[in-house]
């Protein structure tokens, strides 16, 4: 375990060789200076400037960090290449600088069980353009996304997100045997939600592709809707869990997605794994949205949910050891609230205020999503009018030309009143049989007319002997063809 503690100080618990149970400085990196030294003078350079740390993060048995230049620090069971270029695990109880990034700036960075994926710039400064991704590690799941098996020891470019890539990627999360990145696709004409890609170990449906089969290679995850705007994700030992802009909670993995492992059940019949996304459910909200939405974190077997602007946090899964901050040791299957901070005189305050606020974007929220919904039935009533009018039109022409009248309620043709089906030669026979002399005058004239106007002698001929032999058919009560 580890934080920060001050302006950019590393606090670990465990440092060293040995355990520990209270926070201890991480040597290496008290050259970084102390948070008193670390005072803005306006006549300074900048040369002096001691580093600072901007991040970090732990996976099985290592630890990572970033400084404010950009520089990746690593220690614990590090990946290495021995110098006959065979991967292997090299225990270090000081952080490292991984000398491969010398010259560009490391922004993310991610570590499983054995493997990391970092994103990287592809120059010497970063502004928030492209990433290139590196993954290096244990490679027997396929968690590096090479195309292969073969474990890495120095960082290898993932070929899917190489500087060529149409897809910019800005989030990067590790299972145990699995990886997760989110990325947007740079074609401004293209659809600009988020996509989530994964590769690695599939056995129990963390890569969300619909099957349990692990993957060499990133492969997009189908099941999310296309519109997302995906703002966090992170894996857990076997499931994965995302969440969107507006607060859509989505995970796929062991155990329905909440990834509670093997020796845990549902009460009564087993939920099974989710090989798809499920959209995690809100209790306070009655629905899919938790207002406010800032981060999601994934344990070995539990998953925790930042939201409200900040102001409250819930939690899910393997409750065991008290994980969940709800008070007891349960397991839950839906989100419940974390008891943070105690409800204390200075916070009852704020939190009747941050409960108006969340109420009135939900009333807002409802309006909106009700003008919405009004608008797009509104759009289809007008489209199957406009529909219906264009069938009438063409049913009340196709009516005319065959029986030289309008098409309304009182002329409807009998066999569509009788079976609903218009049985065209039945009410040309009906026609015929009712027709007087005038009718029938006009009915040549309209046949001479016809005549008239076929050029080719052929087809002219043609024409009579099928008349004719219509003709012929009525009489007698037999079919023409």
């Amino acid at each position: 375990m580890m934080d920060l503690f001050g302006r950019g100080v590393i606090i670990s618990l465990g440092c060293g060789e040995e355990n520990s149970l209270y926070p201890c400085l991480v040597e290496r990196f008290q050259e970084l200076g102390t948070p008193d030294s670390l005072v803005d003078d306006p006549n300074n350079d900048g040369g002096g400037t001691p580093l600072k740390i901007s991040s970090v993060r732990a996976g099985g048995m290592m630890s990572f960090a970033i400084d404010t230049l950009g520089s990746l620090w690593m220690w614990g069971n590090c990946p290495q290449q021995t110098d006959t270029g065979e991967f292997c695990l090299v225990s270090s109880p000081a952080p490292l600088p991984v000398w491969d990034f010398h010259g560009h700036i490391v922004v993310k960075v991610a570590c499983g069980n054995e493997h990391v994926v970092a994103a990287v710039s592809t120059g010497e400064t970063y502004t928030g353009g492209d990433l290139v991704c590196y993954a290096w590690g244990n490679n027997n799941h396929g968690q590096l996304g090479l195309g292969h098996k073969e474990s890495r020891g120095r960082p290898q470019v993932i070929p899917m997100f190489n500087e060529e890539s149409s897809w910019a990627v800005y989030e990067i999360a590790c299972g145990a045997f699995h990886t997760a990145i989110l990325a947007y696709n740079k074609s401004y004409d293209q659809d600009m939600g988020s996509k989530c890609f994964t590769f690695g170990l599939g056995d129990n449906g963390q890569l969300g592709h619909g099957t349990a089969m692990s993957s060499c290679l990133p492969e997009l995850v189908n099941g999310l809707p296309h519109d997302l705007v995906l703002i966090s994700i992170d894996c857990g030992l076997f499931h994965t869990t995302v969440v969107s802009s507006d607060g859509e909670v989505w995970c796929w993995g062991m155990e329905k997605g909440l990834g509670l492992c093997p020796d845990a059940s549902f009460t009564g019949n087993d939920a099974g794994d989710a090989l798809y996304p499920l959209r995690v459910h809100s209790p306070e909200t009655n629905g899919f949205k938790f207002m406010g939405p800032v981060q999601i974190a994934c344990g070995a077997a539990h998953t925790v949910l930042v939201a409200g602007d900040g102001y409250r946090m819930w939690a899910w899964g393997r409750g065991r050891s008290g994980v969940l901050g709800r008070g007891e040791t349960t397991d839950s299957y839906v989100p419940c609230v974390v008891m943070w901070p105690p409800l204390d005189e200075d916070y009852k305050e704020i939190e009747a205020g941050m409960n108006r606020e969340v109420k009135a974007r939900e009333d807002a929220g409802a309006t909106v999503e009700s003008e919405q919904k009004l608008a797009a039935s509104a759009e289809e009533i007008e489209f199957l009018r406009r529909k219906l009018t264009l069938m009438e039109r063409y049913a009340t022409v196709l009516h005319i030309s065959i029986f030289r009248k309008p098409l309304d309620e009182r002329t409807l043709p009998q066999s569509l009143k009788d079976s609903g089906v218009f049985d065209i030669r039945k009410e040309f026979e009906n026609m015929m049989e009712a027709a007087d002399n005038e009718e029938l005058a006009r009915m040549e004239m309209f046949y001479r007319s016809m005549l008239s106007s076929v050029k080719d002698k052929l087809m002219k001929r043609r024409v009579q002997e099928m008349v004719k032999e219509c003709f012929r058919s009525l009489s007698t009560g037999r079919p023409p063809y």
